[in-house]
């Protein structure tokens, strides 16, 4: 099986942290973000080969990991511009269908899995529950969903406006998004996607009015890091999870 880290972006809002490097490498408890999901990738699942999207400082990524790390093949998909994720996802699939890497390269029936996530996303997710998720729900693309997680302390109050309780950043359980992890059929998605343009705008309303794409809803440690502030938080939750 193949995945894909989407990891084209420029990372403005890290800046100065990526001025001499993507997003990818900023490094949390002394290793680069890519490395925690790759390892990630490599403990849950049966990977042969992990393909990075990418295009801002690009080289730092194959300095740091080569051709291959732990024996598993890296290869590393420029995008000439930014193409957003959906276009960074078919920029992919194609380059890397064109090198061989999948099975529909040589079979024209088959459509192999492929997993893919955005390249700041850090997790505990088992991917072989995942992909037999996929697997049941015999749809195009299964979308790893978390519950809302409110970036502000909640107040709560009764029916006579008293307060009762206060909780610090809770989740809300019946309330879901887009976790940016995602099992697709490599050969069935690609005429969904766009050139350019994202895939979350462009080719997931597409399909959910086809009834092709499935959720796999997951409660445990998914963190997504849009800011330097959450880097802190992520590299505090870590650490005290290490010590524990």
């Amino acid at each position: 099986m193949k995945a894909i880290i989407l990891a084209g972006g420029q990372g403005l809002r890290f800046r100065p942290l990526t001025d001499d490097k993507p997003k990818a490498m900023i490094p949390i408890n002394g290793k680069p973000i890519a490395e925690h999901q790759i390892n990630w990738l490599l403990q849950n699942s049966n990977v042969d080969l992990i393909a990075f999207s990418c295009g801002h400082k690009w080289e730092k990524l194959k300095e740091h990991f080569g051709d291959q790390y732990k024996g598993v093949p890296i290869r590393y998909l420029l995008e000439d511009k930014a193409l957003g994720t959906g276009g960074g996802i078919k920029n992919a699939l194609r380059k890397m269908s064109a090198h061989g890497d999948f099975l529909s390269s040589q079979k024209n029936d088959a459509d192999e899995t492929v997993i893919v996530t955005n390249g700041d996303i850090l997790t505990d997710l088992d991917l072989s529950r995942l992909l037999e998720s996929h697997r049941q729900s015999r749809t195009i693309a299964t979308m790893v969903v978390v519950p809302y997680r409110s970036q502000f302390g909640v107040v709560r109050i009764d029916k006579l406006r008293m307060v009762r309780k206060f909780e610090e950043k809770p989740e809300f359980l019946d309330a879901w998004i887009n976790g940016g992890i995602y099992a697709l059929n490599s050969r069935s998605i690609e005429r969904f996607l766009p050139e350019e343009g994202d895939i979350e705008r462009e080719t997931f309303p597409e399909l959910s009015t086809r009834g092709e794409i499935a959720a796999h809803p997951f409660y445990g440690f998914w963190r997504a890091l849009d800011s330097i502030k959450d880097l802190k938080s992520v590299q505090q939750e870590l650490t005290l999870s290490l010590k524990h």
